[in-house]
């Protein structure tokens, strides 16, 4: 049963062999695998897979957490790097690649969309306030135009990303997510001409 307390050092390594493994087999369209094949593939044992997660469910859950958690880390390391605009140009596209890796798990993912678990709408928000953040930043170097939330371009974004996974579909989202980028862009400079 998962704790909130620390976890040693070794059931941490072994926690995180059971989400690399499991990531990389539903990513890998082995979405079926059973928690035995996971945790024979992780080099631990089955009662090692239940005291981390309480079902198969959890597991995926932890592993679709796992990935908003990379994915929400990244706008503090892109502001540090880049301007402000092109810290949301590389945020976009990663949303892309999210999709990317929610596709790929779309049917493990299957399996927890009909219980009553918080992890999709948690994920929302938290990929909102991402938004939020490098909008803000943008906003404020007057490179990005300041009517625009982060719920609106997630919104914007999510019609690119759920395009069907048609051959050469990541390319054409790039294309299209390039293009909202353009807009966000065009409207600042435009804004900020006026007001010169």
């Amino acid at each position: 049963m998962p704790t909130s307390r620390p976890l040693r050092a070794d059931a941490r390594r072994n926690r995180e062999a059971l989400l690399t493994t499991a990531r990389a087999m539903f990513l890998g369209g082995e979405a079926d695998t059973g928690v035995e094949e996971i945790a024979r593939q992780a080099g631990v044992s089955v009662g090692t897979l239940y005291r981390h997660f309480d079902t198969r469910e959890a597991l995926i859950e932890a592993v679709y957490r796992q990935e908003v958690d990379e994915l929400c880390a990244a706008p503090a390391e892109l502001l540090a790097q880049h301007t402000p605009d092109e810290a949301l140009r590389r945020f976009m596209l990663l949303l892309v690649d999210h999709a990317a890796i929610g596709k790929g798990m779309a049917e493990a993912l299957e399996s927890i969309m009909t219980t009553d678990s918080p992890v999709f709408d948690d994920g929302r928000t938290r990929m909102e306030q991402s938004l939020d953040q490098l909008l803000a930043a943008g906003a404020a170097a007057a490179a990005i135009r300041g009517d625009v939330t982060g719920r609106t371009l997630l919104r914007a974004m999510g019609g690119v990303c759920e395009m069907r996974a048609t051959n050469g579909w990541q390319e054409e989202a790039q294309q299209i997510t390039a293009i909202l980028f353009d807009g966000l862009r065009h409207g600042a400079t435009r804004a900020h001409s006026a007001g010169l």
